[in-house]
């Protein structure tokens, strides 16, 4: 008896170091960082980290968290385990978002003010290249094989491609007005693009360069204003996509095959950004004005509890 319960004890304990990961929130108001543990589903602490934090991402060796503080015109480099500023990298002015590539040796940083995408080799912690877009750049998103560097210009109304190699623009495609968030499919096929004033999702076929599939959206008892796409993110398998749907207060969960929005899940108020578990069984969502996270089951779809972090969270990212 006594052996089983040592077993058991330990088959527990192994579970759950298999579960356990930090959800990290930027808070833009609070110009800090929420800590989570979304397991035990509670606000571990909150640290002080730069004026206006939004963008964030974890290193490949997920040591070293990217937070682009927007008002000190900087991406900070921190450490994920103690929290600790530890560098600074020259992102430009006014930097929001940024994508790093699949070997996480460059990160691409938009400057909105300034239409330009900035280019930073990680290593050397230099900017290398500033790449001229179009007007108001926001999202931003490498594709799996490093080869595109897209970049979603709000007001030009169009995606840049940008090479991977000499960081020129070698395409644009037209979208609906003003594009908000972007991501690539796994596979690197599909490059998926919200439309925050259109209401719209647009698949882009990424060998083309042609939207080849647009989803609308239609939340009963919600006017078409209310429904602005923001964030998206899509798994691994494709199978499904979710996009936060910002004032609506809702995720949409769309078949990433059929393109067929399948049911609405209602979050906190004007949801913005969205992350993965690492094992793609939770996603995390950021609700800038009822100041929490929601946190929803992706086997049944269902959300499962919402977590007060602290003012406006806007980025999200997840450390196993």
């Amino acid at each position: 008896m006594e052996i089983k319960a040592i077993l058991l004890s330990s088959l527990l304990l192994s579970t759950s170091l298999a579960t356990a990961e930090t959800v990290f929130v930027t808070l833009e108001k609070d110009n800090a960082i929420a800590v989570v543990d979304p397991i035990a589903g509670k606000l571990i602490k909150t640290v002080d980290i730069g004026q206006r934090p939004r963008g964030i991402a974890l290193s490949k060796d997920q040591q070293t968290l990217y937070i682009a503080t927007s008002d000190d015109d900087a991406v900070i480099e921190v450490d994920a385990n103690t929290l600790h500023v530890k560098g600074k990298l020259p992102s430009g002015e006014d930097p929001e978002t940024f994508a790093i590539n699949r070997l996480g040796t460059r990160m691409y940083v938009s400057n909105e003010d300034d239409n330009q995408v900035t280019v930073i080799d990680l290593s050397s912690k230099q900017a290398i290249q500033q790449v001229a877009v179009g007007v108001e750049p926001e999202g931003i998103a490498v594709s799996p094989d490093g080869k595109w560097i897209v970049s979603a210009s709000e007001t030009t109304n169009m995606v840049h491609w940008i090479d991977g190699e000499s960081h020129e623009i070698k395409a644009n495609t037209l979208v609906d007005p003003r594009p908000r968030a972007l991501n690539f499919t796994a596979d690197g096929q599909q490059l998926w693009v919200t439309s925050e004033i259109d209401g719209t999702l647009m698949v882009i076929d990424v060998a083309s360069k042609e939207i080849v599939q647009r989803v609308r959206f239609s939340v009963p008892g919600l006017g078409q204003e209310k429904i602005q796409p923001v964030g998206v993110v899509i798994d691994d398998k494709r199978q499904w996509a979710y996009v936060a749907l910002g004032p609506a207060n809702r995720v949409a969960v769309i078949n990433a095959q059929t393109f067929e929005v399948e049911k609405y899940l209602l979050v906190g108020a004007r949801v913005w950004n969205l992350a993965f578990s690492p094992a793609q069984e939770r996603l995390y969502t950021t609700n800038g004005v009822s100041h929490d996270i929601s946190i929803i089951d992706l086997e049944n779809h269902k959300v499962t509890k919402s977590i007060a972090v602290g003012r406006y969270p806007w980025g999200v990212a997840v450390k196993p």
